[in-house]
């Protein structure tokens, strides 16, 4: 990418799910740490259980010897912990993203570099711009579920025009248009 075209706003890659990652592409890329938003990324906000796909992709990214962890704003401390007990990491919770001192806080306690770390969420604003801030990869996936915090809805109109005409990876395109799944 040159230069010029940087933009905090724009993640690194675009996948509708977070079990579409590509595990074996992460590796290749020399990825040792996955950095996962909680809330509508890995945990649908409507059922606050983790889909079996998420579970599953986890066990195939600890598989591949990748380090994961939550990195989440969400206040309630004891859910964020009981997801992280479900999802098998550990979780670094108030993470006040976009700033970034969550990400080095967890980089370092997981003894990797931003180089080597991938941040995935759900918004533009908050998982993206922190990710960017961090100086690690990043990947945009689309929310698990449509309900959201009152002032995520208002920040996800500011996301539609950031995000026109970006394609998600794993999203039906053609005449019909995309699949919302």
């Amino acid at each position: 990418m040159p230069l010029g075209s940087f933009s905090p706003f724009r993640a690194t890659r675009y996948v509708s799910s977070v079990d579409l990652i590509d595990v074996d592409a992460l590796v290749a890329a020399g990825v040792r740490l996955v950095l996962l938003d909680r809330d509508n990324t890995c945990i649908p906000r409507d059922t606050h259980v983790a889909p079996p796909a998420v579970k599953a992709w986890l066990d195939r990214l600890r598989g591949a010897g990748i380090a994961s962890c939550l990195l989440s704003n969400n206040f309630h401390s004891t859910e964020v912990a009981a997801s992280a007990c479900e999802l098998g990491c550990p979780v670094v919770d108030h993470a006040m993203k976009p700033a970034p001192f969550s990400a080095w806080v967890a980089m370092a306690r997981m003894g990797v570099g931003p180089e080597q770390t991938v941040i995935v969420g759900d918004q533009v604003f908050t998982d993206i711009l922190a990710g960017n801030l961090a100086g690690a990869r990043t990947v945009l996936v689309r929310p698990q579920s449509r309900r959201d915090l009152w002032y995520t809805q208002v920040f996800r109109l500011g996301e539609a025009l950031v995000l026109r005409g970006v394609e998600f990876e794993g999203e039906a395109s053609g005449p019909t248009g995309r699949s919302d799944g």
